[in-house]
């Protein structure tokens, strides 16, 4: 073989092969974060016990915390791809951007419900302007703001890079989202699973709890790829039809 040949590069930044690649899984991960969200609610209902100061609203955790976790995950997820597009400009990295800020929006905003109705019996209220609720509220409008950014099929590479841009900037409220309790008097109760000295969270509940963990990852990664399929697909319809 000569020196000079190149030799041939398997990358995931093409489209094509990225749609290739990837298509197998979306299903499967799909039935699999059913299956994990049913075992997960059924076990957290029936089968694990109440908590003994708060009864029977502690099985609110089971969903609460899972999408709390997630709104973090994703907004993370949407940084890394946001880093991307500014840096390479890679038009994969915009739709994976495109694809995943719908399910932030989804995960935040079921985390400030979910923690609503677990705080109203537990505080007494609704809501308070908790550090750690606020800097939630605020990851929701950033969500809502750059979904709105570039939420339109003919959004330009421009319109993508603000919006890159605007994530990157946002990213600043996830370690303040984290670190809340610790740096300010908060209603919220401080980590519980992750912290020095180990988890805080009795073993009967850590079970359901990481088992609706697993489910939102599974579902989250599943229709993440159906939405970058389906604005591929879209895109190459809407180029061929410029062309035409």
């Amino acid at each position: 073989m000569s020196l000079l040949t190149k030799p041939k590069r398997i990358s995931l930044a093409n489209p094509s092969r990225f749609t290739k690649l990837t298509a197998p899984f979306m299903w499967p991960f799909l039935i699999l974060g059913i299956v994990f969200f049913i075992t997960g609610i059924l076990w957290g209902l029936f089968f694990s016990p109440p908590d003994y100061q708060q009864g029977e609203c502690v099985r609110m955790m089971y969903i609460h915390v899972p999408a709390s976790w997630m709104a973090l995950f994703v907004y993370g997820s949407c940084t890394c791809a946001a880093f991307v597009v500014i840096v390479w400009r890679h038009g994969l990295a915009a739709i994976g951007l495109r694809a995943m800020l719908p399910l932030g929006i989804l995960f935040t905003t079921l985390s400030l419900i979910t923690g609503s109705l677990w705080g109203k019996p537990t505080w007494g209220t609704w809501w308070v302007w908790d550090a750690r609720l606020t800097s939630m509220l605020i990851l929701w409008f950033i969500y809502m703001g750059i979904h709105f950014l570039i939420q339109t099929q003919s959004s330009s590479p421009k319109q993508e890079r603000l919006a890159a841009i605007f994530t990157i900037v946002g990213a600043i409220n996830l370690p303040i989202i984290k670190w809340s309790v610790n740096w300010w008097q908060t209603l919220h109760q401080p980590a519980s699973l992750m912290r020095a000295g180990g988890s805080a969270i009795h073993p009967a509940f850590m079970g359901p709890l990481l088992t609706m963990a697993c489910a939102f990852i599974f579902i989250f990664i599943s229709l993440t790829l159906v939405r970058m399929h389906t604005l591929l697909m879209n895109r190459r319809m809407g180029s061929r039809s410029s062309v035409n």
